[in-house]
């Protein structure tokens, strides 16, 4: 049950004391940014702090023609004493219905293309400047197209992890899979390929603990993709105890995955994008807003936010951007809170 904070904005709920170190003396829930037109914050929500902007992906919407398409957006977020963030553009990329993205090298982003029936899916690298140029860095395995690549990470050694579940081919957007719902391990340097992650429903948001011992996959099986839900199926975070996996070698000395365990499970909608901050503590984008548990799976509390929240971004001193498709929120957390990945 929620404990009983007084004085704490509702936008906020605590299951437990260690949360309210979380939120500082001044949490704070905002709009930031808007438009009713479509649904331009859905996923990626990868923040560039040299720059202060936000790129993100939209979800589907029919074109002018009446197709499906989704975007990519740039926004340029507001400066300390700054009203509001500057809408700045919808990028123009050859990126095919991008969904999930991360910081890449050179401050570039990396991104996920799902793919469409004519053009292949992939990891994507994208310039964060004009003309924004979008390299494909892989597009299958072995000769089998992804069916509709989701989500990623990187390893601090240049490895780079994400998931490929089915909803592409269930959404009407990519031909019949050829490869299972599966999690993927690239190395850009060698171009080796391998499969890390199998038996998941649905293999969604990825990330690792801040010392990478930990790799966390959220499984979204519970929303079949088509508009329907199964609440038989799994809503769950499983992860994987990669300290012991890492010590385990082949002959070419990769990296394998072992003790698969159930994390934790959303009890509203399903969790999707999922990030580590510096403490190791996991927030994860769920049906009532953004849910975070300890490292070791007890819920501490949640940042409600109508209508859920697909994604979400780490800013700078205890900032977090939150995806709601229409909209674009800021929640101010403890300046202490920063994310594992760029700790700003």
């Amino acid at each position: 049950m929620a404990l009983n904070t007084t004085g704490i904005p509702s936008a906020f709920s605590a299951y437990d004391r260690s949360f309210l170190a979380l939120l500082g003396p001044t949490p704070k829930l905002e709009v930031l940014l808007e438009n009713k037109t479509y649904p331009f914050a859905h996923e990626a929500s990868v923040y560039i702090p040299t720059t202060n902007d936000l790129f993100m992906s939209s979800n589907y919407f029919n074109d002018t023609a009446g197709l499906k398409t989704i975007t990519i957006s740039k926004v340029t977020l507001p400066e300390n004493g700054e009203d509001k963030p500057i809408f700045s553009e919808m990028l123009d990329t050859t990126i095919p219905m991008a969904n999930g993205g991360i910081n890449y090298v050179n401050e570039s982003i990396l991104f996920c293309g799902q793919g469409n029936m004519t053009a292949t899916g992939g990891l994507f690298k994208l310039s964060t400047n004009p003309p924004y140029e979008a390299e494909l860095l892989v597009g299958g395995f072995y000769g089998k197209e992804f069916t509709s690549v989701n989500d990623v990470v990187v390893h601090s050694d240049g490895s780079i992890w994400f998931t490929d579940p089915i909803y592409g081919y269930v959404q009407g957007i990519r031909p019949a899979p050829r490869l299972p719902n599966q999690v993927y391990r690239f190395d850009p340097k060698t171009r080796q390929i391998r499969v890390v992650a199998d038996g998941f429903g649905r293999p969604n948001g990825i990330s690792f603990s801040p010392d990478e011992s930990v790799l966390y996959i959220t499984d979204t099986a519970q929303v079949n993709g088509d508009g329907t839900t199964d609440y038989t199926k799994p809503a769950t975070i499983p992860t994987r105890l990669s300290s012991y996996a890492f010590n385990v070698t082949t002959g070419n000395g990769d990296t394998f995955l072992t003790d698969r365990r159930v994390f934790a499970m959303a009890d509203t909608g399903i969790p999707d994008g999922i990030k580590n901050d510096v403490f190791g503590n996991v927030y994860a984008g769920c049906g009532d807003g953004i849910n975070t548990w300890s490292a070791g799976g007890v819920l501490l509390g949640k940042i409600i936010v109508e209508n859920g929240a697909s994604n979400f971004a780490f800013g700078r001193n205890g900032e977090l951007f939150i995806m709601n498709e229409n909209r674009l929120l800021r929640a101010q957390l403890s300046e202490d809170v920063k994310g594992a990945l760029l700790r700003v």
